[in-house]
């Protein structure tokens, strides 16, 4: 008797606790999924609450699971001169005066198995001269730490925004009101 009321109280409890299906990325329990790009899933399976999840994931996923599948088991990564993010390191390294224009691009990097960097495609820039500036600190920056999958080195895509000088408010686009 002692046991069925310990196991009511664990199932009771575990229903309170999973309002939401289990998330599992790589194998890994998650607590969401909300943080990951689109472009790093290579597939989602969605299994429904039944027993063969719970058997398999245990009752936290009573309301069933998503199980994500990366491209990678490890994200690619950047650290150099003390900066463990791209952007802080253009920032310091793009020569963009204070008295000078906010500007801003925006690109999509490939990084290469050997961690080198290739622009794939500009999404957006205010100027060419910015633009200009941007790529040419993106072609002399250190090689990246490639993403890994199952031990090796593979290619995976970076987004990169950046702002100069930072701070300073991109001026508005200029409009008129026709009455």
């Amino acid at each position: 008797m002692r046991t069925l009321v310990t196991l009511l109280a664990l199932l009771s409890a575990s229903a309170l606790w999973a309002q939401q299906p289990l998330y599992v990325v790589n194998g890994r329990v998650v607590e969401s999924i909300e943080g990951i790009p689109q472009s790093d899933i290579e597939s989602i399976n969605v299994l429904p609450a039944d027993e063969d999840t719970i058997a398999e994931w245990g009752l936290a996923a009573s309301e069933g699971a998503i199980i994500v599948r990366l491209i990678y088991d490890t994200p690619a990564s950047f650290s150099a001169e003390g900066a463990n993010n791209f952007t802080a390191y253009l920032a310091k390294h793009i020569k963009w005066e204070e008295n000078m224009s906010a500007e801003r691009a925006s690109l999509r990097l490939n990084i290469t198995e050997d961690g080198s960097i290739e622009v794939v495609e500009v999404l957006d820039t205010t100027s060419r001269q910015f633009l200009k500036r941007v790529t040419k600190a993106i072609a002399s920056a250190p090689r990246w730490q490639p993403a890994m999958r199952d031990g090796k080195p593979i290619e995976s895509l970076q987004l990169v925004n950046i702002q100069l000088p930072l701070g300073k408010e991109l001026p508005r686009d200029p409009y008129v009101i026709i009455r």
